[in-house]
């Protein structure tokens, strides 16, 4: 089993990385990897569910692989588990990247690899670097470590500080296709065909999105009542419902992704300190701890809630992209086949430009969503404007 398995309609980009792990064994590039050798910064790029983080985690597994990305060595699993000691993964479930973080990565990835081999440094997101901890980051890496290679993860170039993305190797990847996806759910995940098809294709390529999709009725239950919500718009009283229904079916989803782990997480913060043993009770600190602990998991929690609002916005402009290719005669080619009877009623209704205007709404509303803005009051604005138009 190699490491590029789980690349999902990328064959180009996993040509690149195998081309750099073997330049950077040997030192030379063979004519077909002469213009993809190995460098110490790497940024990848692409639409969500693309890949990114798993191609970056990939050519990290095969940097610090003897076999060059087995997949099955312990080298190549504890560099995916987040536990080998020349790997550091930074997941960020915050909504940034904070300076301080970056100054304690810097402070660990100084050393020379442990294993003797190469000391790699995964961002997933990049993108959520602040400013401060952009231009500390900056300076790493335009005067890096001998054997340090940093692979960084943002949805498109312009996510990343423009001096850090000009000292990069980018890479590129594009969305799979619906039956590349499909196939990977059915052999991968022993999923059935029919459901391997349609999350497939209503997640738009998005691979994790498709597998969580599949294997979650909750999901798919909670997915129809939202792609129903732009049929029940027809008054301002209606809109505002809705906007309260998506809010709080995004926030039900998130919280329940999230409690669990939160309780557990305090629980053995709490042991650590030494709760429930003899003696005094938890040792001096416990309380900023415990308290510092909540802070992440408040700000993981909203960032959970957002994106889960995103997503739920991303499946409702599918409905109207669908009613765009019914008005253009492209029945053919929707993605919501089941609600085909409902999408062809309304395309009939309503005339081609309002359609036009509310995908513009939708992705004006995405766009504040990222900004920050309340998300109730971005919801009620948008369904208002998504009933007027």
């Amino acid at each position: 089993m190699s490491v590029y398995e789980n690349l999902v309609g990328q064959d180009h980009i996993t040509a690149i990385l195998k081309g750099a792990v073997e330049a950077s064994r040997t030192g030379e590039e063979s004519p077909e990897t002469s213009r993809h050798g190995m460098t110490h910064a790497w940024v990848f790029t692409g639409p969500p569910g693309s890949g990114r983080s798993s191609a970056a985690v990939a050519f990290a597994q095969a940097l610090v692989c003897a076999d060059k990305g087995c997949g099955s060595c312990n080298e190549c699993r504890s560099a995916y588990n987040g536990s080998h000691p020349d790997v550091e993964i930074i997941r960020t479930e915050g909504l940034s990247i904070k300076v301080e973080e970056v100054r304690e990565l810097l402070t660990r990835v100084a050393w020379a690899p442990s294993m003797g081999g190469w000391r790699v440094v995964v961002m997933e997101d990049a993108d959520r670097l602040t400013e401060s901890a952009a231009n500390a980051l900056l300076k790493a890496i335009e005067e890096p470590g001998n054997r340090t290679v940093w692979l960084l993860c943002a949805p498109t170039l312009h996510d990343v500080l423009p001096t850090i993305r000009s000292r990069c190797r980018h890479i590129q990847l594009h969305t799979p296709s619906d039956e590349a996806v499909a196939e990977v759910l059915i052999k991968r995940d022993g999923i059935t065909p029919a459901m391997a098809h349609f999350a497939a294709r209503v997640s738009q390529g998005h691979i994790g999105r498709a597998k969580y999709l599949a294997l979650n009725e909750n999901v798919r239950s909670n997915r129809t009542k939202i792609m129903n919500l732009p049929l029940q718009l027809n008054s301002l009283a209606a809109a505002f419902k809705a906007a309260q229904v998506l809010v709080d079916l995004a926030t039900a989803s998130a919280n329940a992704a999230s409690e669990e782990r939160d309780e557990k997480e305090i629980a053995a913060l709490q042991e650590a300190y030494g709760k429930g043993a003899t003696g005094r009770g938890m040792a001096a600190g416990a309380a900023k701890a415990v308290k510092e602990l909540e802070k992440e998991q408040k700000s993981r929690s909203t960032r959970m809630v957002r994106d889960s609002i995103d997503g739920a916005l991303l499946d409702i402009a599918t409905f109207y992209r669908d009613v765009m290719m019914v008005q253009s005669g492209s029945n053919d080619a929707i993605i919501n086949t089941d609600m085909s009877d409902s999408i062809n009623a309304y395309a009939a209704k309503h005339p081609k430009h309002t359609t036009i205007n509310k995908m513009t709404a939708i992705m004006e509303a995405r766009t504040n969503l990222a900004h920050n803005a309340a998300p109730l009051l971005t919801c009620e604005a948008l369904m208002c404007r998504l009933a007027k138009a």
